[in-house]
């Protein structure tokens, strides 16, 4: 049998969300581990927390495919008893790697955002204008609604314990942009290519009454929910390639995991 690494599974990784599509600031790839290591099973995740790591463990998995980076900015030291070094030392102890697709999987077509626009249930959903290529998402409702019925659209088709709903008038919704995660800054140009609503997480005081000023609704989803959708999708994806490929890989997907905000009334 043909052994497998995660070099291998890397290339797959590179075909579905290619590198190159990554934000500047961004630090996708294999962030712990070796190329040559051999991968039998992958554990799929929206982030490398503890739990996600002891399910890895308990799958026995040798790689860990995350949605956001564990390793984000320079690593100045490895200190077990903090918590970014207790998590690496786990996972060395473990051989497990860690490989993480994050802007560039929200940027490709199929990838974060076109999930988020088909939970949403948009149709005729385009990049914005004429890029080839973009973070958010434009699309259309089947059907007009007022803001409060399309946030509470939103907090259905998501999921979700609540949403936070910014109303900028009286006006029904028919055009919506979306940025999956923090995509606050993407709001000027949806509503630019005629949104009357965008979906979002993250989203702060002072930009929230810019989007009343500028007469668009947006609705906070959080950041978890409008991004977890993926990891499912993302082991999907994944176990058709595979098959594709002859590559006899067992993949688990994260189920566990839940938004780190909760509501308190």
């Amino acid at each position: 049998m043909k052994k497998i690494t995660v070099q291998h599974v890397a290339e797959v990784m590179n075909r579905i969300a290619p590198r190159q599509l990554a934000e500047d600031w961004d630090n996708p790839g294999l962030l712990v581990g070796s190329f040559n290591s051999e991968v039998e099973k992958i554990f799929v995740s929206l982030d490398v927390t503890d739990e996600v790591i002891n399910a890895a463990v308990n799958f026995g998995a040798n790689l860990i495919i995350a949605h956001h980076p564990l390793i984000f900015r320079s690593v100045k030291n490895f200190r077990t008893d903090l918590p970014l070094g207790k998590k690496l030392e786990t996972l060395i102890k473990n051989d497990i790697a860690v490989f993480a697709a994050h802007t560039n999987l929200d940027s490709v077509q199929g990838g974060v955002n076109d999930v988020l626009a088909e939970k949403l249930g948009l149709v005729e959903v385009k990049m914005f204008g004429d890029e080839e290529i973009s973070l958010g998402r434009i699309g259309k409702l089947p059907e007009k609604m007022t803001a409060k019925n399309f946030a509470l659209h939103v907090k259905k088709s998501l999921n979700c314990e609540s949403v936070r709903l910014v109303d900028a008038g009286d006006f029904q919704i028919e055009k919506v942009g979306l940025c999956s995660g923090a995509g606050s800054d993407i709001i000027s140009k949806a509503k630019f290519y005629g949104a009357q609503a965008f979906v979002t997480g993250d989203l702060k005081y002072h930009e929230a009454q810019s989007a009343i000023d500028s007469k668009i609704h947006v609705v906070d989803a959080g950041h978890f929910a409008t991004e977890f959708p993926i990891v499912h999708v993302l082991a999907e994806v994944l176990a058709s390639e595979f098959e594709k490929l002859s590559y006899k890989i067992k993949i688990a997907e994260d189920t566990s995991s839940r938004d780190v905000f909760s509501v308190v009334l």
